[in-house]
């Protein structure tokens, strides 16, 4: 047994690029140091003596600044490329959260919140871009969850760490925070280069004919498949954010205290950290359609358990139930959003894809107040079970047509052109589709030759040409 886990978990990281690791580890350092937006609340308040109603004002400014920074940040990601975007960024986390430890004045405070929430959720369409350009289309889904495995890493590091600084003053939660983000930024500096593919070449830096047609933000909106993905992401992620504003609310009206809100809450991070790269390997090469619509059902009716908890344990059952759905439809959504996405128009893409996150960040606190307070927590989380079977629904009629197969467009940074299964000589090849046109015989979805001549010998499959990289 345990050769077969030590093998298990060699075949889960096994086979990645170099330059996919280093990514890793910048989002790992970038979340050890996520202590101001934790704490930010319990700052404003205990530190400084501010009212809960002035907390509430900054975190509703600071998600705000992430919704403004999401599309912008997603433009500069295609135009100057990942890598610049995300160094921006993080030098400007690293100064405004700096700046903000020794802010004083309340709307001083309120600005600069709003800066920092800008700047912090501004790096996240370059890193998801990057992850795409570098890494293979059948490894995708294995690498965002590695990549989500961190981010909940960092976060418990950094949830409990952030408590023992907090002892010693404030202040030195900010300065932390701003170090590790300038430590993020010299690891992103010195060992990642650019990967945005230039005109005419494709994901892997190779010749690909002509320079695409431009993307442009009214490119993405118009995409009706893809922004009604983003519609569903929202509805889950409104229903996933509910963990954090009503369900402690729903728990102190039940008579628990903030210890045992802790510890129910603790139950959604070490599952993740236990369960993520296992779940990964048994669901990176099954239908996203599946996956998708199971992990809408779990978090809707993993929320909509919490009507029925009166102790502790039950908390935590209805916590475990939506945590599995969180498990399974983060790299799943990801890998979506990638193949659904042209390689030039990537940024845009994820820009759209994460204004739902900071859309979501911004409303679920109101949205769930308003309720609670005009018809009870049971009719919240109720609502709950209906928005998910509501979004499970949306993704089954949604993705019953998927393709089967992405076409190889995007390869990883480097690597040598895949060589084709029954490769055809050179001839008059027939255009590829249009965007927006279905493929067909007279319009084939990758251009293809129209000359009939028999293939030549057989050649190494795609299959056996990986192998023989991987050696």
């Amino acid at each position: 047994m345990p050769a077969r886990l030590r093998r298990a978990a060699v075949e889960s990281v096994s086979g990645l690029p170099r330059q996919f690791w280093w990514l890793w580890t910048s989002t790992l350092i970038n979340r050890l140091g996520a202590f101001v937006a934790t704490f930010l609340a319990l700052y404003l308040t205990v530190e400084r003596g501010y009212s809960a109603s002035y907390a509430g004002l900054v975190g509703a400014l600071y998600g705000l600044g992430g919704v403004l920074s999401s599309v912008g940040a997603g433009v500069l990601t295609d135009r100057l490329g990942r890598r610049p975007t995300m160094l921006i960024a993080q030098l400007s986390t690293a100064a405004s959260v700096a700046l903000l430890g020794f802010m004083t004045d309340p709307v001083a405070i309120a600005a600069v919140a709003c800066v920092v929430g800008m700047a912090s959720n501004a790096s996240r369409p370059a890193v998801q871009a990057m992850m795409a350009d570098i890494v293979a289309p059948e490894d995708r889904v294995r690498a965002f969850s590695l990549n989500y495995w961190a981010i909940n890493l960092g976060f418990a590091v950094s949830s409990t760490a952030a408590g023992l600084i907090a002892q010693h003053g404030y202040l030195a939660l900010f300065l932390g925070e701003a170090t590790l983000v300038l430590a993020c930024a010299l690891v992103v500096f010195r060992k990642l280069p650019e990967t945005r593919p230039g005109h005419g070449q494709d994901a892997a830096g190779a010749p690909g004919g002509p320079a695409p047609a431009a993307v442009s933000l009214r490119t993405v909106l118009r995409d009706g498949r893809f922004m009604t993905v983003v519609g569903l992401n929202l509805l889950l992620a409104l229903l996933f954010q509910q963990a954090y504003v009503s369900m402690p609310v729903s728990m102190g009206q039940d008579g628990f205290s903030s210890a045992d809100f802790g510890m129910v809450i603790a139950v959604n991070g070490i599952l993740i950290v236990l369960l993520q790269i296992p779940v990964t390997r048994f669901i990176e090469h099954r239908s996203p359609a599946m996956l998708l619509v199971g992990s809408a059902l779990l978090a809707g009716y993993g929320f909509g358990l919490t009507a029925l908890a009166g102790s502790v344990a039950m908390y935590a059952v209805a916590v475990a139930v939506w945590t599995l759905g969180e498990i399974i439809n983060s790299p799943t959504q990801m890998g979506l959003v990638v193949r659904l996405s042209p390689v030039h128009g990537r940024g845009r893409y994820q820009g759209i894809y994460a204004l739902s996150w900071s859309i979501a960040s911004l409303t679920a606190p109101l949205l769930g107040g308003t309720v609670i307070d005009h018809y009870g927590a049971d009719a919240l989380w109720a609502g709950c079970a209906a928005v998910g079977t509501a979004a499970a629904a949306g993704y089954g009629l949604l993705l019953r047509r998927l393709p089967g197969q992405e076409p190889h467009t995007a390869r990883r940074v480097g690597a040598p052109p895949e060589i084709p299964s029954n490769p055809a000589p050179a001839a008059d090849t027939l255009p590829a589709c249009p965007p927006g046109k279905r493929p067909s015989s007279a319009c084939p979805a990758e251009p293809r030759t129209s000359s009939p001549t028999p293939s030549p010998a057989p050649v190494p499959t795609n299959d056996a040409a990986r192998a023989v990289r991987s050696r």
